[in-house]
């Protein structure tokens, strides 16, 4: 029976950099998402399996063939997707037998079901293409997409797939859904698309202290967290409570002595009770004092123990809320307007015709359609990043522009310095505050751009647009999920549904184009 079983496995960098520890997992024959922040290792445990990394420290038995996506395909001169499927050889071995060039021995092992197969397998994940299809013709999603049917076209007992669907277009990501969706051996699926991971069967989540298991999709996976998170909140309620009644009882025990003890000297100094009686009573109360004072250390330890716990728990399971300043954006005001416009980058090849566009008021607009169709060269023409050879672009109000690589921000520069180069308003603590409503607190706000992870440097970039007292009446977003772990993406989305500007954006994420409440859709063919 195929299965893949870790035991104690521990890996870090090579700089001694702990990734995980101690993680205990098995996969079976099942579609298993393995989701987490970025840093935790699930890319990294991908490659332990399939060979790819040499084991530290614990155990990984792999009983079956596993089949490993190729995230980024390397592309050689005169490479075809023959390369990809290992199919070279074969064919070269049926182009000389139609040629009349192969021998007796070389015709007995020939595949004459070759060609067809891998078609077929291109058109499992949408591709019109053939073996001898040069890469360098593809795009890098069409690319990604025939990496995934060579790995399919293997027969592999299991499939090692990291972040299939990034930067594929719509018809891409269904295809691939589709394919994950009617796989029937095992699968590994690191992922953030929440639509793929519906598809799963179960969901690991790798956090910085281990690995959990949850049987089922994506939206059970989410109703479980729901459940832990409430009981935390609950263990923290039950934790300070149960600390303060400690407080109380501690502080009612040390008045009561403190009356005991001042009656008790003043009986003593009036004689009543013999000297040998009064140290014998001291030394009781003082021991009977002392152990009470260590129980109730104990017992306000172990609470606060629990307490920590719980918070710790909290801070991992609890979602990001804001409140912003309002753009002051009226319904009725022209926010863009593009008319008639023809645009491109190489002379007589446009990339977009006669395109017409409005926005007015508070609209939240998305720019679908295939890659190649000229999303981003309209985030182009809004910003004046590239003039129109024909027709006009107006923008009424002020904008900003948050793209994957958060590139407004300056890298060399920590949060903080950033926010108060694009917000000229607000004194430190204002800043800070402001900050603080992104999850960035303290002295996390004095953290280097350049040091951050992808989510945390879109958050803080995210907090610069729009955490200050006047947020920009329009922001546009190229691609802001790409790359990002699902706690970042949902924190996105927060910042987003919390912001009442118009927005302009250029995604193929449907679900999170549902949760900031995209109004219109343009389809660019």
């Amino acid at each position: 029976m195929p299965a893949i079983t870790l035991s104690n496995l521990s890996w870090s960098t090579p700089d001694a950099h702990p990734v995980f520890s101690g993680l205990d997992l098995s996969f079976g024959a099942e579609r298993t998402g393995l989701v987490g922040r970025n840093g935790v290792g699930k890319t990294t445990l991908l490659k332990l399996i399939a060979c790819q990394l040499p084991l530290q420290s614990g155990t990984l038995a792999v009983s079956g063939k596993v089949g490993l996506l190729r995230q980024t395909v390397q592309v050689a001169p005169g490479e075809t997707v023959a390369d990809l499927f290992g199919a070279t050889q074969g064919l070269t071995l049926l182009a000389r037998a139609e040629q009349g060039l192969a021998s007796a021995e070389e015709l007995s092992e020939a595949d004459w079901t070759l060609e067809e197969r891998i078609r077929s397998a291109l058109g499992r994940v949408g591709l019109d293409a053939g073996p001898d299809t040069l890469l360098s013709a593809m795009s890098g999603g069409q690319r990604t997409r025939a990496s995934l049917a060579g790995a399919v076209f293997a027969e592999p007992d299991f499939l090692l797939l990291d972040e299939p669907t990034n930067n594929l277009d719509q018809a891409g990501r269904d295809a691939v859904i589709a394919l994950l969706a009617g796989w029937r051996a095992g699968a590994v699926v690191v992922s953030h698309d929440r639509t793929l991971l519906e598809t799963m069967d179960a969901i690991v989540e790798m956090t910085t202290l281990g690995a959990a298991r949850y049987g089922g999709n994506w939206t059970y996976y989410r109703e479980r967290k729901a459940i832990e998170l409430a009981a935390a909140e609950q263990g923290l309620a039950d934790a300070e409570k149960q600390i303060a009644e400690i407080d109380r009882r501690t502080q009612d025990v040390a008045e009561r002595k403190a009356r005991k003890d001042s009656a008790g000297r003043r009986k003593a100094a009036k004689g009543d009770i013999p000297r040998i009686l009064i140290g014998a009573r001291k030394n009781r109360a003082e021991g009977t004092s002392g152990a009470n004072a260590r129980l109730a250390d104990r017992l306000r330890t172990d609470a606060a123990d629990t307490a920590a716990a719980a918070r710790a728990q909290m801070e991992t399971l609890r979602a990001m809320s804001i409140t912003l300043a309002s753009t002051g954006l009226a319904a009725n005001r022209m926010i863009l307007e593009i008319d008639h416009v023809t645009a491109g980058y190489i002379p007589d090849q446009p990339i977009l015709r006669d395109l017409s566009l409005t926005i007015s008021g508070p609209e939240r607009v998305a720019i679908i359609g295939p890659n190649g169709a000229g999303k981003t060269t309209v985030l182009a023409l809004v910003t004046g990043a590239l003039a129109p050879w024909a027709g006009t672009v107006r923008v009424g109000t002020r904008f900003a522009l948050l793209d994957q690589r958060a590139s407004l921000l300056d890298p060399a520069s920590s949060i903080r310095d950033n926010f108060a180069r694009l917000n000229d308003q607000g004194d430190n603590n204002a800043c800070r505050a402001a900050l603080a409503r992104f999850m960035f607190r303290a002295e996390a706000a004095d953290q280097i751009v350049a040091t951050l992870s992808g989510g945390q440097m879109l958050r803080a970039a995210l907090a610069c647009i729009l955490g200050g007292e006047t947020p920009p009446p329009l922001l546009m977003l190229d691609e802001p999920t790409n790359h990002l772990d699902l706690d970042s993406i949902e924190a996105v989305e927060t910042g987003l549904r919390a912001y009442d500007g118009a927005l302009l954006v250029v995604s193929h994420d449907r679900e999170f184009l549902e949760a900031i409440g995209i109004s219109r859709r343009i389809a660019l063919p």
